[in-house]
């Protein structure tokens, strides 16, 4: 029987999604390790991760390795696995603006690179998370990826230029979305309903508003207008959303997110 493993670098919260997603699949081991050695002894007592004491174990043993440490980080743990890697194994990073090309600097020439942006719904099993190849790296790969990461949620196939876009909107967004929908349950809050009942709406609401709109049969203008009765209620609301140009401030947010993205690998 053939095993595939997974070795983890960092065992932080998205490695820990991932982790418990993967653990589920057949024919899988995964291998973990932290410069936290608390942070491994956690997530090793919860899922059935083989910890190990470095980097060059995590390469010894696994074929996928799967960096989920901080962007700044990066370059150190590449220069302690470079003796360990070779053109076989596949090397999938999920730090923010790192991207394959610089791996590739700072490792070797030949190997096989996925840079990947997941986002933390992956804790529900709902995340989304973006995926983009680096040179080296075959579709054969992607899909391996796809797989993986599929685990946690849906997977979209970007070309590397888009990532940091990619980071703006769904690596930060639900942070955007906690923001709007705190707002919206304290409007709830104001006109008369108990926190829990305005979180109660407000998130469902969300929740089944994104659902038809991941049914890809209407856009989110067309599913708008049919709430619009003229006149009505929602016209009241979206007025004021308008007269405060909600629509541009979102549309820069996104913008200042994927600027920053830029930054960090400068």
């Amino acid at each position: 029987m053939n095993y595939l493993h997974i070795g983890f670098i960092g065992t932080g919260r998205i490695a820990r999604a991932l982790i418990a997603g993967l653990s589920e699949k057949k024919n899988t081991v995964i291998s973990g390790f932290d410069k936290d050695a608390a942070a491994l002894a956690s997530v090793a007592a919860e899922y059935p991760v083989q910890p190990c004491l470095s980097v060059e174990e995590i390469a010894t043993k696994a074929q996928i390795i799967i960096l989920a440490v901080k962007p700044y980080q990066i370059a150190d743990v590449l220069e302690q696995l470079k003796p360990s890697l070779t053109a076989d194994h596949l090397l999938i990073s999920v730090a923010a603006g790192i991207s394959s090309e610089f791996i590739l600097q700072n490792s070797i020439d030949t190997l096989k690179v996925i840079r990947v942006m997941p986002n933390t719904p992956a804790f529900v099993g709902e995340g989304m998370t973006a995926v983009s190849k680096g040179k080296m790296a075959s579709d054969d790969d992607v899909a391996l990826a796809c797989d993986l990461f599929s685990s946690i949620g849906r997977v979209a196939i970007l070309d590397e230029s888009q990532m940091d876009a990619a980071t703006a909107l769904s690596g930060s967004g639900p942070a955007y979305m906690f923001h709007i929908l705190a707002s919206l349950a304290e409007g709830g809050i104001q006109c008369g309903l108990t926190n829990n009942e305005a979180l109660l709406l407000s998130a469902q609401t969300m929740l089944g508003a994104a659902k038809m709109v991941l049914t890809g049969e209407k856009s989110p203008e067309a599913l708008k207008r049919e709430v619009t009765t003229p006149g009505g209620t929602t016209e009241a609301g979206l007025k004021v959303l308008d007269e405060n140009n909600i629509r541009q401030i979102l549309i820069e947010t996104v913008a200042a997110a994927a600027a920053r993205s830029k930054e960090l690998m400068k």
